[in-house]
């Protein structure tokens, strides 16, 4: 729907951004059905934006949007003639509903309720496929538009819209309902929801497609949300160190492009640009997280993006460390991602010979089967080891696999500077 929270911009589009998964959340936990309700959410958002910039926030912007959004939803129901059990329960709630004033209207959910996990435990339903996870995610709790998401995935608006619908059919047809799920089930949905934002975040720090190489709306919302999550589970070590790597791996973005768009590789950065206060903030709380809770994959990865961002120069970088953090991470989370970049962290300490045998077995997996990442990695090591010719065959092949534009520069790029 093209009227959304993304219509406030200004001053008021980070309260609204904030206030929207609580007040989905807030008529979810007493209304139910999903399609109806976020409509109405986006009808008092957009009220919010055309309203509040002339009249002032009221006290209670919470409480105004809860019932400005029951009232839409009164209305939804009052027009369906032939559904009068509907109609009459509207009715009573009309008539116990306070109208939406500054002098701060306080729902039965408490003001000072927040839903945002709860929301995002039921966006992240096992019913759903990962892609339908991010995408009900970043429509339903991040309030990002049906096209802001389709133009992030490369998909038309139609196609997003049909997957976001049948998500929310989805999650209806497994009868789940609004509020904390099974005791038994919670580790392993919450795992869901720290894995949607892990692939949110990504996604918008290295697009897979098209000529942008970072998508700004989606690493800003995927810190935002992983800030919330953390603000209610701060015990959670796995939530801070998942906060804590997108903090570390965003205070690179200045440095990552040149005025031109093209993609430079970490060791060839500009370190004087990185953000410091992101940089700041995620070594303070991955040092401060390690401690104190079972580590995880989260913090591992943290952990080596705190050790480069420690770093004042490419040179300083401790690979002796980040080489032991890697191996830890496999033996936790065996991935052939991680392998790629525990085979440059090898080759740094024990040369690209022993880089490239460490990625050899990756020719079998079929997880990596056209993926560009293993060649364009194949190549860097062949480089290294002083082989032009087969590192610049690889690059060509790296380019050729990749769907981003940036990247397929870069990748050409480098296979021009070896000849042939």
């Amino acid at each position: 729907m093209a009227r959304d929270v993304a219509a406030a911009d200004g001053q008021y589009g980070g309260l609204l951004r904030e206030l929207a998964p609580r007040v989905l959340g807030a008529l979810l936990r007493r209304h139910g059905d999903f399609d109806r309700t976020e409509d109405a959410v986006q009808e008092a958002l957009l009220a919010a934006a055309l309203q509040w910039p002339a009249e002032g926030v009221p006290r209670n912007p919470h409480g105004w949007l809860v019932t400005v959004a029951s009232r839409r939803l009164t209305d939804q129901w009052r027009s369906e003639a032939a559904r009068r059990d509907r109609e009459a329960n509207a009715a009573a709630m009309a008539a116990a509903a306070t109208p939406p004033a500054d002098s701060g209207f306080d729902t039965a959910d408490g003001a000072d309720s927040d839903d945002t996990l709860t929301l995002l435990l039921l966006c992240c339903h096992p019913a759903l496929s990962p892609a339908s996870q991010v995408a009900l995610t970043l429509r339903a709790v991040a309030g990002l538009t049906t096209a802001q998401i389709a133009s992030a995935f490369l998909v038309p608006e139609a196609t997003m819209t049909r997957r976001i619908t049948r998500a929310k059919h989805s999650i209806e047809e497994a009868g789940a309902r609004f509020g904390p799920p099974p005791d038994g089930d919670y580790a392993e949905r919450l795992g869901a929801v720290l894995h949607t934002l892990y692939l949110i975040f990504n996604e918008g720090y290295t697009a897979t497609s098209g000529d942008e190489l970072h998508r700004a709306e989606l690493t800003g919302e995927a810190i935002r949300l992983t800030r919330q999550v953390h603000l209610l589970r701060p015990a959670d070590g796995e939530v801070a160190g998942l906060l804590a790597l997108m903090l570390l791996t965003e205070a690179h973005r200045p440095a990552r492009t040149t005025a031109d768009g093209a993609l430079v590789p970490l060791a060839e950065q500009d370190r004087s640009r990185w953000d410091g206060a992101l940089l700041h903030e995620g070594i303070e709380l991955i040092t401060a997280t390690l401690p104190r809770s079972v580590v995880g994959p989260y913090q591992l990865q943290a952990a080596i993006a705190a050790v480069h961002g420690e770093a004042r120069r490419a040179e300083d970088t401790d690979w002796p460390q980040i080489v032991a953090l890697y191996r830890m991470l496999e033996r936790r989370a065996p991935n052939p991602m991680a392998t790629l970049s525990h085979a440059v962290a090898v080759a740094m300490v024990d040369g690209p010979r022993a880089g490239l045998d460490l990625i050899a077995p990756l020719d079998d997996d079929d997880r990596m089967a056209g993926h560009h990442r293993l060649a364009a990695v194949r190549a860097h090591l062949l480089e290294l080891a002083g082989e032009p010719v087969a590192a610049r065959e690889a690059y060509l092949l790296a380019a050729r696999q990749t769907t981003s534009g940036p990247e397929r520069r870069y990748l050409r790029g480098r296979a021009a500077a070896l000849g042939g």
